[in-house]
């Protein structure tokens, strides 16, 4: 099994490297980072942090995946997104101290690197280029959530539709051989668009290149 220093490198390298030209962690910063970098493994439907919690680090996918749903008054449940691997989540509240709107619950065991405080100093201050790699995928990804909350105001529901797909291959999407598996069901697309179940449904069977599988879409 790789190390914790090998598995950050490995999800730095597929989220961050395309923002930033970046290279491997400095060696001078192996050490620290071993020591302040935690595995956690979670079961089933266990919850990692709730709403209204600050976490005290933020993660990424290594096994498995996490549910980030918002929860209403009445316990009913939104779902935001579903992480799986390679990919970071829960850096907003951890960076500003503020407890998470959302839930963060694991399908199925997962396991996680945690990235704690001082292995979040040592990234920062030690790595070159990794926060300026960090930046921009999060103002790459914050931009996608306006250019999506503009076309839920003002796009008619096909182009909605197309946006949100985008977002979903660009934030999930696994490329397999001359496609890409995408982990989002029909009610998450609709639900990210703004648009019924049955308006997505309709609008998928009309895409040449995506094909519904369980729990997600190929695309091609």
């Amino acid at each position: 099994m790789p190390t914790l220093l090998e598995s950050l490198w490995h999800v730095a390298q597929a989220e961050l490297a395309g923002a930033v030209p970046l290279a491997p962690p400095p060696l001078g910063l192996h050490d620290e980072l071993q020591r302040h970098l935690v595995q956690r493994r979670l079961r089933a439907g266990a919850v990692l942090f709730a709403a209204g919690q600050r976490p005290g680090a933020f993660y990424a996918v290594l096994e498995g995946e996490i549910v980030c749903s918002l929860l209403g008054p009445d316990g009913s449940a939104s779902v935001l997104e579903h992480v799986g691997p390679p990919h970071f989540f829960g850096l907003a509240a951890f960076v500003t101290g503020q407890p998470s709107t959302y839930e963060a619950r694991a399908h199925g065991a997962t396991r996680l690197l945690a990235i704690t405080p001082p292995a979040y100093l040592a990234l920062m201050d030690g790595w070159p280029g990794f926060a300026r790699a960090l930046l921009a995928h999060f103002g790459a990804r914050f931009a996608g959530n306006l250019q999506q909350l503009e076309a839920a105001r003002h796009r008619p529901a096909a182009e909605r539709l197309a946006l949100a797909l985008q977002q979903l291959r660009r934030e999930r999407g696994r490329a397999e051989g001359g496609s890409t598996w995408v982990p989002a069901t029909q009610a998450e697309l609709a639900a990210l668009a703004g648009v019924t179940r049955q308006t997505a449904n309709e609008w998928l069977a009309r895409q040449g290149g995506v094909v519904r599988g369980y729990g997600g879409m190929w695309l091609g």
